[in-house]
Order: C-alpha cells, then sequence, then structure tokens
C-alpha cells in the first residue's frame, strides 16, 4: 500500500437473513439469573412499516447495574448462571416477540434517567439501528425528544419486575432511533 494512502470506510451492506443460526448463543439473553431478586423480564415485539411482526431480528442490550455503575464483569459468552455481565443478545421468535432476564438498571449519573442501551439487527437494515429502553420520563435527553415521540423510548411495566418495550422500524409509531457521533474518547 503507497506510504499516504488514505483508508476509508467500506459501504455497509445487509448481513441477513441468517441471523436465527448465525449470532444467537445458549443464554445470550440470559444478562442476570432469573432467581436473582433483583432480576427483571424486558421483552417486548419488533414490529415493521407495516405494523407486522419481524420474524428474524436480533438485539442487543448493554445496561449498568442498580447502582447506575458499569458492569465490567466477564462471561458474557459462556453464562455461569450467577454473575450479571451488563450485555445480553436474543433472537425474536417466529411471531417477533424478544425477552431478555438482566437487572433494573440505575441511573448513570445524578439527574439523568435509567436506561438500557438496545441495538436492533434485522434483514434489510444496512446499519444497525440504536435506540434507549427508559424506565422513567425524567431525563434531560428526553425532554429533546419531540413529546409525541418520547414515549417510544419509555418501557411499561406490565407485571410484576417485568417492562415491555416494543420497537417499530418504521411507520405510526416508529421508535426513536439514535445516531452516535465520535467525541473523540476512542
Amino acid at each position: 500500500m503507497p506510504e499516504h494512502a488514505e483508508y476509508l470506510q467500506t459501504p455497509s451492506q445487509t448481513v441477513g437473513p441468517f441471523f436465527g443460526y448465525a449470532l444467537p448463543y445458549d443464554d445470550g439473553p440470559d444478562v442476570a439469573s432469573r432467581a436473582d431478586p433483583d432480576s427483571i423480564r424486558l421483552h417486548g415485539t419488533v414490529y415493521d412499516g407495516a405494523g407486522e411482526p419481524v420474524p428474524d431480528a436480533i438485539l442487543e442490550i448493554w445496561g449498568p447495574d442498580a447502582s447506575g455503575a458499569p458492569i465490567h464483569e466477564r462471561g458474557s459468552l459462556h453464562r455461569d448462571g450467577y454473575t450479571v455481565t451488563g450485555f445480553g443478545r436474543a433472537s425474536v421468535d417466529r411471531a417477533g416477540h424478544y425477552s431478555f432476564t438482566t437487572v433494573r438498571p440505575g441511573a448513570t449519573s445524578e439527574g439523568r434517567a435509567p436506561y438500557i442501551l438496545v441495538t436492533v439487527f434485522a434483514r434489510g437494515l444496512l446499519h444497525h439501528l440504536f435506540t434507549r429502553a427508559y424506565f422513567s420520563d425524567d431525563d434531560p435527553f428526553l425532554q429533546t425528544v419531540p413529546a409525541e415521540r418520547r414515549g417510544t423510548l419509555l418501557v411499561e411495566q406490565d407485571g410484576e419486575r417485568s417492562y415491555r418495550f416494543d420497537i417499530r422500524l418504521q411507520g405510526e409509531g416508529e421508535t426513536v432511533f439514535l445516531d452516535f457521533k465520535g467525541d473523540g474518547r476512542g
């Protein structure tokens, strides 16, 4: 390669539809043990632009512990049933439904609402999508989101230790997706 060559980002392209066998791993949705008294269920359905369930998406989540601190424990790919790692990956079923067992996150700093980061991979998406599942609407960022769309970022408690977070990829009620730009921190 020439000495002064410029490295350019290669174009992205869809990688599906083989998510169902290529990316999931045993216990990927089990970020925490169901026996853990602090565990919660985060679940929902992924819908396309026509309001139909997406049967072959994969979701990843990252979340802090209950105090809001980042989790640095190893073991995401080989779960031991005890360690909370903060990272999970779940494929949806044929009805577009996903489910994670994790811990309810704490706020990462004062004045912020607790949330879990969510990434969506699905056929036809040239780039995966980022969003957040907030457990409260008391957050400065949420106040910048138009009021009529803010609800797409909020979980809905639907049982004891159970929270629903549906994701709509397009159309009416489309989930707010985020674009992360480099901030110089690497």
